[in-house]
């Protein structure tokens, strides 16, 4: 039988729960996940790659079959550089839906031999997104329960140590 290894790709800047949520189920569906954090010139991240990378390492240590790793250029061809069949991405609102089904269907035409594979989060997390996570933080409201532990004392350090 084929081993199917999936990439899920993205920023995570900061990981939320959301993210954490795919990830588990994730890693029910494939024999192996990659976290593929994606280096983007184009944003200016709150948090560096590394710190990025060093938290989704530590969040995911208990999956044996997911692993974190660092990419640039397209993602169809970081899926062939890792042997990758599939792309996990997930969906909360029909507006992500137009989103995600444009940028599978470009995936398509790069890498026919690459499948995208759209999960719906836990209802929990439906409207979550890690741009609303840091605006409401460095706004001062609480993020207790969108993020794990972990997340929020970074964003406290990272936020409150700038304030200082």
């Amino acid at each position: 039988m084929k081993k199917v290894t999936a990439i899920y790709p993205g920023s995570f800047d900061p990981p939320t729960n959301g993210h954490l949520d795919l990830i588990e189920r994730g890693s029910h569906i494939f024999d192996e996940l990659v976290v593929a954090i994606l280096r983007n010139a184009e944003k200016t991240p709150l948090f560096s790659v590394g710190e990025r990378r060093r938290m989704l390492e530590e969040l995911t240590a208990d999956f044996k079959n997911v692993r974190v790793d660092v990419f640039d250029g397209l993602t169809v061809d970081y899926a062939a550089r890792v042997k990758a069949s599939a792309v996990l991405r997930g969906i909360r609102a029909l507006s992500d839906y137009e989103y995600e089904l444009q940028m599978a269907l470009m995936n398509r035409n790069l890498s026919p031999n690459i499948e995208t594979v759209f999960m719906m989060p836990a209802d929990t997390y439906s409207y979550l997104s890690s741009r609303l996570v840091k605006e409401v933080f460095q706004l001062g409201g609480s993020v207790r329960g969108l993020v794990p532990e972990l997340v929020e004392k970074r964003l406290h350090e990272k936020v409150n140590g700038k304030r200082k």
